[in-house]
């Protein structure tokens, strides 16, 4: 059984995730068509848990820098599986994620973000192997 929701459920069980959601951005996103069509539950259209997982990719890719645009043919063709799967990390890309660990510049390119347990040794070894690897992929 699949969960349906309004918009407005919809945009307040995102907040969780993403503070700055609201309902203006979710039917922005149904209207340009980022987000599928809406399910038919009896004679009402609904969101569907469906929306909920596409919601979170979308807002993953585009905290990660991609255009909707680009976000939209990305997602178009996606299993379901995947979709889920980008969603889930959008956490890690939650402003206050990154200031609650420690941020070491590798290049100007790629900063890498650590959490305060992991040990000194280890982060030192982390740093080391992303320079490695970014030189040898020049």
């Amino acid at each position: 059984m699949m969960n349906t929701y309004t918009g407005k459920q919809l945009a307040e069980l995102v907040q969780q995730e993403a503070p700055d959601m609201n309902l203006r951005t979710v039917r922005y996103y149904t209207q340009i068509g980022l987000l599928p069509p809406l399910a038919l539950s009896g004679n009402k259209r609904v969101y569907t848990d469906r929306h909920y997982r596409q919601l979170l990719a979308i807002l993953t890719l585009s905290r990660s820098g991609e255009s909707l645009a680009d976000i939209q043919s990305k997602l178009a063709d996606m299993p379901d599986e995947e979709i889920a799967k980008i969603g889930g990390r959008l956490k890690f890309l939650q402003p206050e994620q990154l200031l609650s660990g420690d941020t070491l510049v590798v290049s100007e390119d790629v900063m890498l973000t650590v959490s305060p347990r992991i040990s000194a040794e280890l982060r030192l070894e982390l740093q080391e192997t992303i320079t490695r690897m970014l030189k040898e992929g020049q």
